[in-house]
């Protein structure tokens, strides 16, 4: 039996506190995931200009289906945690939930499959160099192994994190890196005895990770007793139905607005790719800076998803205020910080990824430099609409900040993109500008919703039934 005493409302140095202690693992983790793909872009990078930009276009598609998934079966974050936050004496909605989010991993994971296996025409179709093409389908080929096994993580990590050990997350994220360089560097290079496979070796080397790290989650849920009480595989072959359509209700909004908004990356992608092979390849490390600098905020708002969660589930709406507006005031913050780093040392972030002081690599750089000071620029409110709808995910609020992912990403900003991108000689500065637009929108509309939650009724959502 579990403790049924009601949470108290902590006071906003409590909050804030409790929101860090939370935050702050799961950034770091999101932050050694960043750097896991990092791996592979430094990795591939050595390899040249063509083999980047190809391994730039296969992951466009399979990030994109990826992250769409595991939004989609992160739902069960919310819906664990409103059952621990509303003290249910039985262990059978974290159980049962986290069940059905490992079955939909499974069947979603295959799906993916599939839609990544349409590379190849939507290269063909957005006019894409053939050498790269046929660079991009090898890869595409044998990453997409791996999409099951990172998604059944995905689940887990959820199910650690909302019942408060997202350290594990954090570890095994980061014991992840240095198998996935290991394997880096054995296959792509042929070392250690392996077969040198170029491109394609980094493809292996992410499978042999997201196996590895699903491995690790599994033993380490079994070994903690805080974990394992719950016993989340027990009669896992038992369906819940009900549940199961629950977290895909729920989950299938935050998926469509994840992949609204990676949608718009990738996408800006293929447009890069018309310009040229150095346009693209500085895109996609500029990108890669903008993209771990947003892991901070991005972990915020999954701490702000359990933390609003909790006291959505304990009925307790100044909980819910003091959880949401210190996440915000956490993830802008350090947005700021990371805004004045691209604009002050672009060299010392670039350098990460590249030589930028190698010849070689001159066109590369230049390209990357233009866009970092537009991704300073929008750091801030990438920052705040991350966070917003973290937020109104512990609400359960799901179908609105959908739609409105949906129409900030796809209209102002992925039109303006091809509008200043393909219509004046901006070429790729315009296509970085409609990114940041579009995030713009977002934020603005997302915090507008969240500071209207009690007129929209959104803390008083209807309560979901629990079996005991």
């Amino acid at each position: 039996m579990r403790d049924t005493t009601p949470l108290e409302t902590p006071g906003w140095g409590s909050e804030l506190r409790a929101t860090l202690l939370l935050a702050t693992p799961l950034a770091l983790a999101n932050l050694l995931q960043m750097l896991t793909y990092a791996v592979d872009v430094i990795f591939i990078a050595r390899l040249g200009d063509e083999p980047l930009a190809a391994s730039a276009l296969a992951v466009s598609l399979f990030g994109l289906v990826l992250w769409a998934m595991t939004a989609l079966t992160g739902a069960v974050a919310p819906l664990i945690a409103e059952a621990i936050g509303s003290r249910s004496p039985s262990f059978r909605p974290v159980r049962r939930s986290t069940r059905m989010a490992l079955w939909l991993a499974v069947i979603t994971g295959v799906l993916g499959m599939g839609i990544c296996l349409l590379l190849e025409p939507l290269m063909q179709v957005t006019g894409q160099q053939p050498a790269i093409i046929t660079l991009a389908r090898e890869y595409n080929l044998v990453i997409i192994y791996s999409m099951v096994p990172m998604l059944l993580a995905g689940v887990l990590r959820s199910y650690v994190s909302a019942l408060g050990r997202p350290i594990f997350a954090t570890a095994i994220t980061g014991l992840g890196i240095f198998v996935n360089a290991a394997a880096n560097y054995a296959f792509i290079f042929g070392n250690f005895g392996a077969p040198e496979l170029g491109l394609t070796g980094a493809a292996v080397a992410t499978i042999i990770t997201s196996l590895f790290t699903l491995a690790v989650y599994v033993i380490v849920i079994l070994g903690d007793p805080a974990l394992a009480r719950f016993r989340i595989f027990y009669r896992f072959w038992r369906p819940d139905w009900q549940r199961f359509w629950q977290i895909t209700r729920v989950g299938t909004p935050i998926a469509l607005t994840v992949s609204a908004e990676a949608g718009i990356f990738g996408a800006a992608a293929f447009l890069m790719g018309r310009f040229g092979a150095a346009e693209l390849a500085g895109h996609t490390v500029a990108l890669q800076l903008a993209a771990l600098a947003f892991q901070i905020p991005f972990g915020v708002g999954q701490a702000a998803t359990i933390r609003v969660g909790y006291f959505f589930g304990a009925r307790d709406p100044i909980g819910v205020q003091r959880a949401g507006w210190v996440a915000m005031a956490i993830g802008t913050g350090f947005m700021a910080i990371t805004a004045s780093a691209m604009v002050l040392a672009p060299f010392a972030l670039l350098s990460i990824y590249v030589d930028p002081y190698d010849a070689k690599n001159a066109a590369l750089v230049g390209f990357a430099l233009q866009y970092l000071v537009l991704a300073a620029a929008f750091q801030l409110v990438d920052g705040v609409q991350a966070v917003a709808a973290g937020a109104l995910r512990g609400l359960q609020d799901t179908r609105v900040p959908m739609w409105i992912a949906i129409f900030s990403y796809w209209v102002p900003g992925i039109g303006l993109s091809i509008s200043l991108g393909f219509f004046t000689p901006l070429e790729g500065v315009g296509v970085w500008i409609g990114l940041a637009v579009g995030l713009a929108s977002a934020a603005i509309l997302l915090t507008w919703r969240w500071v209207r939650r009690e007129k929209l009724a959104l803390t008083r959502h209807p309560a979901i039934h629990h079996p005991v």
